[in-house]
């Protein structure tokens, strides 16, 4: 299998009034096409953070982000977008609707900017995928939470990423409709070997993916095997203790 992501020593620090604030400290890891990993960890322990330092959606203050081949550290920001483009799919947590255009044109824009002729087909494909067939023309505003969730994942999902970041992406849906998207993710990683990486609360979710990496006031506190590693249940009564009313980073 190849690698699809490298996290060497990653940090990033902001500045915090007269001083510092590290939100993420020399963390480390790989993914191989495939994998599936799950980001837990407290309210505030880094994780969001981490996810857009390793999508390039932004830059460390140190250490080394390569994904799918391309040390991100050494390119322009044009050319980061590029990798995204052609390698990426990418869940935010707030969504990131163009509020201009309707479900559809949203879910359409990454394919359009490969060149591709299928674009609106495949956007109404997966926007029926997700439920949302009579909803395609409405703009975001007219949308509820859980229905721009639902927009965000098939705009994620229309150029079959090589790896698919999502930052909690069952967290506005009811039962039934998370259930159907952690579903599709997995179709995704089976069907296409589409690298899986989910920053979540949901320990059931987590428990679903191949690899548990939990932070912890933004360091790397360990990493399990959530298939085989017998300290997993343990851990994730640790991580149910543990989350507490702080704002996520």
């Amino acid at each position: 299998m190849s690698k699809v992501l490298e996290i060497d020593k990653l940090t990033r620090t902001y500045k915090s009034g007269s001083g510092s604030l590290t939100v993420l400290d020399s963390v480390s890891f790989e993914l191989m096409r495939g994998d599936t990993v799950s980001i837990v960890g407290p309210s505030g322990s880094g994780k969001t953070t981490l996810l857009g330092l390793a999508a390039g959606l932004d830059a460390p203050s140190s250490g080394r982000v390569v994904l799918c081949g391309h040390d991100m550290g050494s390119k322009t920001e044009d050319e980061r977008a590029y990798v995204r483009n052609r390698h990426v799919g990418f869940v935010f947590q707030s969504f990131r609707l163009i509020p201009t255009l309707t479900a559809l044109e949203n879910v359409t824009v990454p394919a359009e900017l490969q060149g591709r002729k299928n674009a609106t087909e495949e956007a109404m494909r997966l926007l029926t995928e997700v439920g949302l067939s009579d909803r395609m023309d409405h703009y975001p505003a007219e949308l509820s939470g859980g229905e721009q969730q639902r927009v965000a994942l098939a705009r994620a999902f229309i150029n079959q990423p090589d790896i698919l970041f999502a930052d909690e992406p069952t967290g506005n849906l009811d039962s039934d409709t998370g259930d159907h998207i952690v579903n599709l993710l997995f179709k995704l990683n089976e069907t296409a070997g589409t690298t899986l990486v989910l920053v979540t609360h949901d320990l059931e979710l987590a428990a679903k993916t191949g690899r548990i990496i939990r932070l912890k006031r933004g360091k790397l506190e360990s990493q399990l095997d959530s298939r085989t590693d017998s300290q997993l249940d343990s851990q994730l009564d640790s991580e149910t203790d543990s989350e507490t009313g702080s704002s996520h980073v």
